[in-house]
């Protein structure tokens, strides 16, 4: 294999380590922890480990929606957006090395949970509840996993590097190019 195929290709374990974590973790829960109860509480009532199912996106949005609608939108279309990343980030030349390990992480957290939402009877495995005392008008933040939480860390990372490190470079290249101009 080549060096830029390598360069390319080996963000995906941190793919492969996350869609493990993640199905190592659920079947954990699902094993030890009956399905709409709370097993364990840390630091006063602040984390909550549980059982509970998601049978839809983020916030339980889509959870009325038939369920042929929610396959396709819920299975088929998340497939078909994990496999446009994993084709971008092998074939862009435009992208550096921490942006592909940040989009190989939101494949993993994606991957994550539609393994669960093709194999698992009651869908996606939630368990980890944080109390956020009326934040956005809640009192518990919806119950996540390891993969949501793959997708929000790898995503804010992504955007930050976008909007702050890499708009910096591009001012200073553009400004660079500017004087060279004259």
């Amino acid at each position: 294999m080549g060096i830029l195929k390598r360069e390319r290709s080996t963000p995906f374990v941190l793919t492969a380590v996350i869609i493990l974590a993640d199905q190592l973790t659920k079947a954990w829960i699902v094993a030890t922890i009956p399905q709409g109860t709370v097993r364990y509480s840390f630091l006063s009532d602040f984390i909550w480990i549980c059982h509970v199912r998601n049978s839809a996106v983020g916030f339980s949005l889509g959870d009325g929606l038939p369920d042929p609608v929610k396959r396709v939108l819920f299975i088929l279309f998340p497939l078909v957006l994990m496999v446009l990343l994993v084709l971008y980030v092998l074939r862009s030349r435009e992208l550096n090395a921490f942006q592909r390990w940040m989009i190989a992480g939101i494949v993993g957290g994606g991957v994550g949970n539609v393994v669960d939402r093709i194999f698992r009877p009651d869908w996606v495995v939630d368990w980890v509840s944080v109390r956020v005392y009326g934040f956005l008008g809640f009192e518990r933040w919806p119950t996540f996993n390891v993969a949501d939480a793959s997708i929000v860390v790898t995503g804010i990372l992504l955007m930050i590097h976008l909007l702050f490190i890499d708009s910096r470079r591009l001012g200073t290249s553009e400004a660079s190019e500017e004087v060279s101009h004259e």
